[in-house]
């Protein structure tokens, strides 16, 4: 009887989904060496947005950060069109493309490229990017092996996207079961969302930000607000303002929505997940304040998570700027000032810069993402 190393058991491990792709490239220049990097970008249908996610390689990112629409990125689109994975094995030909992408992938040095889309179910949901500093390696051969890993990843960001869409369909599912409800419509949510994405993307230099990060900071945002759940219909949609005794069981959601998560991701299995912390840290901090005076916990300043500082300045900003029940939408310059005014005391003042600073953006996503007025 002998031993054999396995050069896959650390996917086996538990590990974040960066460390398996890092563990899968690992096992890959094993056999072929020329593979210098794999990259993963993936896709908002609801934008037409591709976003840079992942890769496993430790030198400089060249697109770190980056999201273009598809419509911008004509090679890409037509992989779509055709179904078809494509082979450069010489990107000297694409030197003089227009595309930044492309123009960055040609600074790092890269000489041939694999590309591959990504289906869950039919739905595109990405690009796996195989780059090398060599021109003419990804030979047909090669690529009937290059494949299985490639589709080893499909599954793998797979499994962690399904992942997280199924917890988020369990707290809507078991929204609908109590049936209580929250006042805030499905565009308040799409939008805070890409607000918060917003932010994190401007903050990714200062607090030394992963693609995965900001990824997960969208993908989370939307269930910043899950403990409403166990809120009373008589205090949840209250039109007026809350008297005291009332203010704190409304103040309970986020230790309630803190109890859910890890509930659920017990029940469901899925406490494996990247950055489920992260989850934990925007139900539960999200209404802690810059000044101490906030809950559940008073913290204070940084002691606050940043993800949680994020979200909180999206939400407020997104609730001043829509419709509810009680009161009319704020101007955007409205709602701004009334951030500056809260920046330091309440609100984190560099990610109330970071979104001010991008308010194009904003503009975009309120123009695609608009009111759900209420009759």
């Amino acid at each position: 009887m002998t031993e054999h190393l396995n050069s896959l058991t650390d996917i086996n491990k538990t590990s974040s989904l960066c460390n398996k792709l890092k563990a899968t490239h690992k096992s890959l220049i094993e056999q072929f060496p020329f593979v210098c990097r794999i990259a993963i970008t993936l896709y908002d249908p609801a934008t037409n947005i591709l976003k840079t996610y992942l890769h496993s390689s430790d030198e400089e990112n060249p697109l770190e950060h980056y999201e273009s629409s598809l419509d911008d990125a004509p090679s890409l689109k037509s992989l779509l069109n055709k179904g078809l994975p494509r082979v450069i094995n010489n990107l000297v030909t694409f030197e003089n493309s227009k595309n930044k992408h492309t123009q960055r992938i040609g600074r790092q040095g890269y000489a041939a490229s694999y590309t591959l889309p990504m289906y869950n179910n039919g739905a595109f949901i990405g690009f796996i990017f195989f780059n090398s500093y060599e021109k003419d390696v990804f030979t047909e051969k090669n690529l009937q092996q290059i494949d299985v890993y490639a589709h080893m990843i499909s599954l793998m960001v797979i499994n962690e996207i399904t992942a997280i869409k199924t917890l988020s369909a369990a707290i809507k599912t078991t929204n609908k079961l109590t049936h209580l409800r929250d006042p805030e419509t499905g565009s308040h949510l799409d939008r805070m969302s890409r607000y918060s994405r917003i932010i994190a993307k401007e903050l990714a230099d200062q607090y030394n930000l992963s693609d995965s990060y900001i990824e997960h900071i969208f993908m989370f945002s939307p269930l910043h607000d899950i403990g409403k759940i166990g809120i009373p219909d008589n205090i949840l949609l209250k039109p007026g303002k809350l008297n005291g005794s009332e203010k704190k069981i409304m103040d309970t959601h986020v230790t309630i929505g803190r109890e859910i998560i890890d509930e659920l991701l017990e029940d469901f299995g899925l406490n494996n997940i990247d950055h489920k912390d992260m989850l934990r840290n925007i139900a539960e901090h999200h209404h802690e304040e810059m000044n101490g005076k906030g809950y559940p916990d008073g913290q204070k300043g940084e002691e606050i998570p940043l993800e949680a500082r994020i979200v909180a300045v999206a939400d407020i900003f997104d609730a001043l700027t829509s419709v509810r029940p009680y009161k009319k939408a704020w101007s955007n310059d409205e709602a701004i000032k009334k951030l500056n005014e809260l920046a330091g005391e309440v609100l984190d003042k560099n990610c109330v810069n970071a979104l001010v600073r991008n308010l194009d953006e904003v503009e975009k996503i309120q123009l695609q993402f608009t009111e759900n007025i209420y009759c």
